[in-house]
């Protein structure tokens, strides 16, 4: 890991789109991604952007006051010309929600955003497209904004390719959001010029394989360019099990024209979750992590990976699952086990657990949700076990030792190839690791392993 000069580096900053580097005004083809609830924190971001990277802030799962002020700060650390993003996370079940944060973050002059578990185009995600088209000389469409779609399924990523779907085009005309020449402009772009092609990662995951998954979604983009005669580049980068110098080698030799890492940037000094966490992340080899079901899309069984090594989570999160599945209500499961889940999962009774979920869903402005589950008790059980959820991932931003047992982490193999090439180095530990620094040492090896095959 040591700095190779100016050469060195310059051979870095050639990998991947050269118009993706200029375009976001970035030194070099590499992104750091969102991770929820500002573990990707702000700080994260200005580290990246002031290195000529660009990172996404985590606004997934915080409060717009607190986002807004992360942004403030961003801003107020970076220079003009330095570039950063947010993360936009899908929301079909409260579009009104996702389209207010969309304004809020058009508002506050943002104009990059990592689209990410969205399995379609929304109407939020066209406003913020269209309002930054603008026409250039010579017939130019020039994007004043950008979507950075994350996508590990075909059908989802040619949903991004195409143009805006017409019916909402033409629905944000007639409401004034968007002007006529930006409904012209927009039937001669994709959605996402750029899309992050996600193999199997931390957190929500598909277990996509890199090697199948960003052939295909080539592929898909020749059609796609072929089919709407597009006058710019669809670029593809890859993330996913990024986290070594050869990852990021075999990325660009695919033909990647970016690159994206995450979970090897949440064991970071900028990183914003526990010491204990990230004490414990350190350790992490590439077989430490397991699949369960995520909480947001609980009762459909969509995967998250998480740590596996050193607590229950995971076993305890597929538990929950599977009684889920075998029975119709919380009184129907055996007395004994619901026993045990009080005791060792909630850590209190499912009477107080039901309280809590009720108090949050009042707070946030869903009564629905309380009437539908008094209405079905699977629906009620449903909410419970995803009280459990969020109870274990709060653990991660507070003393998790206090319970060690039920901590949920999110993160992906990625995080042990890169333990296992920091050994025996400063960066062994984590509070000598920085997402800039790193990035520019995977990024400077990574150009090396390719100079020696050629």
């Amino acid at each position: 890991m040591n700095a190779r000069g100016e050469r060195g580096e310059d051979a870095a900053g050639r990998l991947g789109c050269a118009s993706f580097r200029r375009d976001f005004g970035v030194d070099y083809a590499y992104l750091a991604g969102s991770m929820y609830r500002g573990i990707a924190s702000k700080e994260l971001v200005v580290a990246m952007g002031r290195a000529g990277f660009m990172g996404f802030l985590g606004a997934a799962g915080l409060n717009p006051q607190r986002v807004t002020g992360d942004i403030a700060h961003i801003r107020q650390h970076l220079e003009p010309h330095q570039p950063f993003g947010v993360n936009l996370l899908c929301d079909l079940q409260h579009p009104a929600r996702e389209t207010a944060n969309v304004e809020m973050l058009l508002a506050h002059g943002v104009r990059v955003i990592e689209a990410s578990a969205f399995i379609k185009v929304t109407p939020a995600l066209v406003l913020f497209h269209l309002s930054g088209l603008r026409a250039g000389p010579g017939g130019v469409v020039h994007r004043d904004t950008r979507i950075v779609a994350k996508v590990s399924r075909p059908e989802v990523a040619r949903e991004f390719m195409r143009p805006a779907p017409q019916d909402i085009v033409e629905r944000l005309v007639a409401e004034g959001r968007v002007t006529r020449e930006q409904a012209a402009l927009a039937r001669r772009v994709p959605v996402a010029q750029d899309l992050t092609v996600e193999a199997d990662s931390g957190g929500h995951t598909d277990r996509g394989v890199s090697t199948v998954l960003l052939p295909s979604m080539q592929s898909l983009r020749l059609d796609m360019t072929r089919e709407f005669g597009y006058g710019e580049k669809i670029r593809l980068g890859l993330a996913g099990g990024i986290g070594t110098p050869h990852a990021v080698a075999a990325a660009f030799a695919m033909g990647a024209d970016f690159v994206m890492t995450g979970s090897i940037n949440q064991c970071t000094v900028e990183a914003r979750i526990s010491d204990a966490v990230k004490d414990r992340l350190q350790t992490i080899d590439v077989q430490d992590t397991d699949y369960c079901p995520a909480g947001d899309m609980f009762e459909i069984g969509a995967l998250v990976q998480v740590l596996k090594k050193g607590v229950l989570f995971p076993a305890r999160a597929n538990r929950l699952y599977a009684l889920y599945k075998s029975h119709d209500s919380w009184e129907q499961i055996p007395q004994e086990t619901r026993r045990q889940i009080q005791d060792a999962y909630f850590k209190k009774s499912a009477d107080d657990v039901w309280r809590e979920t009720c108090e949050h869903l009042r707070k946030t402005g869903r009564e629905s949700e309380i009437e539908r589950a008094e209405r079905s008790p699977k629906r009620r059980m449903a909410l419970m076990f995803r009280w459990y959820y969020g109870y274990s991932s709060r653990l991660s931003f507070m003393d998790a030792d206090s319970d060690r047992a039920n901590l949920q982490i999110h993160t992906g193999p990625a995080l042990g190839a890169f333990n296992q090439w920091a050994r025996g180095t400063p960066w062994e530990n984590w509070r000598n690791r920085h997402p800039d620094r790193m990035a520019r040492d995977l990024m400077r090896e990574a150009s090396s392993i390719l100079s020696g095959y050629r």
